[in-house]
């Protein structure tokens, strides 16, 4: 009889995730969350996962073999509690999937502040494209794959990397459970002020995860981050390459049709036509291109394959045209992806105007730790439109030296009235948030169209 898990904040990107590749590989799931809501309810009640709606004690009678247990789970928590009292074994989710899914595979750890998801879905498309079949578990749904996680058929698994904490029982980084053999360190920021007090508090995590990479594996790194090139000189024991300079991977300036050459040490080695914005994505198209060939794909192969990259959901994704006014998604949170988001979809819709829609709602943005750069973080966006609500600072107040530009609610259908009065044709709209922003996109679209 296959052993029974039942995972605790089931519904998380990561542990759904999980989820999916336990059922995969033979297990039998159950699991709970506070939040069992579409869509991620209905993907992992299509894999047979049975869920339960909250943390009540009376989940102790499934008695399954192991209790996986996700960070979103605290002390004084009924169901851990009642787990801490009976004796019954538990394990984090990084820890179990190293211990079941990533020992003895090839895998590729794409870790850092900004990117991770689309570099890492970028190197997952890469290796399948080529023929690798790999598994991957990413923060995101990789639109080539439908899917943000998979158990894989060879020997290669790709898994983003995050530096947020593993557990209330275990307060280092997820990224130190994954035996890394191929990893990618995209860039490094201040982030998480929740849990960690300063950089340097970051940078010491990236070292850690440093020094479990063998010898023989293969360190891809932003040669441009000098956050990095601390983190480096605490100690390196693995050959590393460099990405975003010329003595190592380089993108050439970007053609008038969107193509841009590759290139390695100087010399041509492959040249990517694709649509997706931006000069991160570039950079991730670099980073991905050189992990792929330390798994033996040659860059030749890596460009075609990214000409085919669809992007990833909640990615700069277009959730629809109403009255020529075309509304984005996009995940971004922090004020520097926020920056870059804008000014990937201003070289995009040149000559259109942008509205930027913003939802400060990770810890440190509810905290008012990077407040102060939200209005260089905003200035490229033509009007901004900011959820005020729950904050622990006056966002109005902050965004003041954006002048009429900047527009705060704490009402979301306030909020969606301005936004659709504001619209006109040719505008573009971009929600950004690192949730579901209470269906703003649909309510926007349906506000438009009337």
């Amino acid at each position: 009889m296959a052993a029974h898990l039942h995972v605790l904040g089931i519904c998380g990107t990561f542990m759904g995730g999980l989820a999916a590749i336990a059922r995969e590989a033979g297990f039998r799931v159950t699991g709970c969350d506070a939040n069992v809501y579409p869509p991620m309810s209905e993907q992992l009640k299509a894999l047979g996962i049975e869920l339960t709606e909250g943390y009540g004690r009376e989940q102790l009678a499934l008695a399954p073999d192991v209790w996986v247990v996700g960070n979103v789970v605290t002390r004084g928590n009924p169901l851990m509690e009642s787990i801490l009292d009976s004796g019954a074994r538990y394990i984090s989710g990084p820890q179990w999937l190293a211990e079941q899914v990533l020992r003895g595979r090839h895998v590729l750890a794409v870790a850092g502040t900004h990117g991770k998801t689309s570099a890492a879905s970028m190197l997952a498309w890469i290796l399948d494209h080529d023929g690798r079949r790999p598994g991957f578990l990413i923060g995101g749904v990789p639109s080539n794959f439908g899917v943000s996680a998979r158990l894989g058929e060879g020997s290669l698994f790709v898994i983003e990397a995050d530096e947020y904490d593993t557990a209330f029982f275990d307060k280092r980084s997820k990224f130190v459970h994954y035996p890394a053999k191929t990893a990618i360190l995209t860039n490094l920021e201040f982030d998480h002020a929740d849990i960690f007090g300063d950089i340097g508090d970051i940078e010491r995590q990236f070292h850690h995860f440093i020094r479990i990479v063998p010898g023989s594996g293969h360190l891809v790194v932003n040669g441009q981050d000098e956050a990095l090139k601390r983190v480096l000189t605490k100690g390196c024991w693995t050959p590393v390459e460099r990405f975003g300079v010329k003595e190592g991977w380089l993108a050439a300036p970007t053609d008038p049709d969107g193509g841009f050459d590759v290139r390695l040490q100087g010399r041509v080695v492959g040249r990517i036509r694709w649509d997706q914005p931006g000069e991160y994505n570039r950079q991730n198209a670099l980073a991905a291109m050189a992990a792929a060939r330390h798994a033996g794909v040659e860059p030749g192969a890596a460009a075609e394959a990214l000409a085919q990259f669809k992007g990833v959901r909640r990615r700069m994704e277009r959730r629809g045209v109403v009255r020529g006014v075309t509304v984005y998604d996009d995940f971004a949170h922090h004020p520097t992806a926020i920056r870059v988001t804008l000014e990937g979809l201003r070289a995009q819709a040149a000559k259109g105007r942008i509205l930027a829609v913003l939802e400060p709602r990770s810890n440190t943005m509810k905290q008012g730790v990077m407040k102060d750069q939200l209005p260089a973080s905003l200035a490229v966006a033509d009007r901004v439109f900011v959820y005020s609500a729950g904050l622990g600072w006056d966002a109005a107040a902050v965004l003041r030296q954006l002048g009429e530009r900047a527009r705060c609610f704490d009402q979301l259908d306030a909020l969606v009235a301005a936004i659709a009065a504001e619209a006109l044709p040719g505008d573009s709209v971009l929600v950004m948030s690192n949730g579901a922003f209470g269906g703003i996109h649909d309510k926007l679209l349906a506000a438009l169209g009337r």
